[in-house]
């Protein structure tokens, strides 16, 4: 019989962190470690230059092409002219058509739509819901109700209208963050709060317009979207909180990848979830109550474009909250040039991007089950 000696030790596999295996993983099925294709998680220069390109081209046709038969090659000439300071093919009444009615009307709609777009990207991203939408915590409900009741009060005073629906959206949002911080610090608790807010706004609004039937019109025709512009003014009321959003989603976008791997997680990696979801979204709805104040409720944009950008481009946040800014004004720009040129009347832009979203919102829908929570 051989001796017993003692059994060395048995010496066990170092075992993965979470972030290292996957959110979920098994530690035994942990896959060996890879470093992240630059292809998911960073820009690429290609993506961004065609997508800048793709801007660029609907930017020019809208300036271009519009309600008033102008002649293409004659907007050139006026462009040209204008860089120049040669003469002008066109007389003063078609020139400021051009850059008092198309140029401001172009930029306003990229910046609607960048606005909506990054905001979706956002809520999406801070919800871990595919299906959120920049007017999930009431923004819609607040401008909405806003608008109505200036119209209702003052029908005349329609340059009212927006500063009115700009403080509604942030008080929707206000209203939404108090009721959800007071009953719970989750994220499904904010959302419950925002379903709740939005109901009651949408209340207030309906017995406002009650009181004055003869308006009922004039705040569909609000509700419905649409960019009609009179000059720069619009514009330059939106671009100030849409740019400062911009910066704040964009460079705070990786924050969102880190979200995605839960609170645990993050809070090891040295991130406070909570402030980091308070700024994001605070960011997101000072980016959508500028855009609603000028354009009321156009659906579908916050949702549509960060899927498409997802599908082609990766799934990263860092790929999808900038390219959602250019996707989404490329997209609002070809929506508003539709809305404004397929019919001799024109179309609410609303209409246009519904028509063009709720196939896709089908798709998304079919696609996210079993994720959506």
């Amino acid at each position: 019989m051989s001796p017993n000696f003692p059994r060395p030790p048995r010496e066990e596999p170092p075992q993965n962190s979470a972030a290292e295996r996957g959110w979920g993983a098994s530690p035994q099925a942990a896959p060996p470690l890879r470093k992240a294709s630059p292809a998911v998680t960073r820009l690429r220069p290609l993506t961004v230059l065609a997508a800048v390109l793709a801007l660029l081209v609907v930017l020019v046709l809208g300036i271009l092409i519009g309600a008033a038969d102008l002649g293409w090659h004659r907007v050139l000439g006026e462009i040209f002219a204008e860089v120049t300071g040669g003469r002008s093919p066109l007389s003063a009444r078609e020139a400021a058509i051009v850059w008092q009615l198309r140029v401001p009307r172009v930029l306003l709609a990229g910046l609607v739509g960048a606005a909506l777009a990054m905001s979706g990207a956002t809520f999406q991203g801070v919800f871990r819901n595919p299906l959120a939408d920049p007017y999930l915590l009431g923004a819609a409900a607040g401008a909405g109700m806003a608008a109505t009741i200036v119209v209702v009060a003052a029908p005349q005073a329609s340059g009212w209208v927006p500063p009115a629906a700009f403080v509604g959206a942030l008080g929707g949002v206000g209203l939404s963050w108090l009721l959800g911080r007071s009953a719970g610090t989750g994220t499904a608790t904010l959302l419950l709060a925002g379903v709740a807010v939005g109901s009651f706004l949408s209340a207030v609004q309906t017995f406002a317009q009650q009181l004055n039937t003869e308006t009922i019109r004039q705040v569909y025709t609000w509700l419905l979207g649409g960019l009609n512009v009179s000059g720069w003014r619009e514009v330059l009321i939106a671009l100030p909180y849409i740019g400062v959003a911009a910066v704040i989603l964009c460079v705070c976008a990786r924050l969102l990848d880190v979200l995605s791997l839960g609170d645990a997680e993050a809070a090891s990696l040295g991130v406070h979830p909570g402030r980091v979801r308070l700024l994001l979204l605070a960011a997101a709805s000072l980016a959508t109550a500028a855009a609603v104040s000028v354009s009321g409720l156009i659906g579908f944009v916050g949702i549509v474009v960060p899927h498409v950008v997802r599908l082609l481009a990766g799934a990263s946040y860092r790929v999808v909250v900038p390219l959602s800014l250019l996707g989404g004004a490329v997209f609002l720009i070809a929506a508003d040039q539709v809305a404004r040129t397929i019919m001799p009347g024109e179309l609410p832009l609303g209409v246009v991007t519904a028509f063009a979203g709720a196939p896709f919102f089908v798709f998304v829908l079919r696609s996210s089950r079993g994720k959506v929570s």
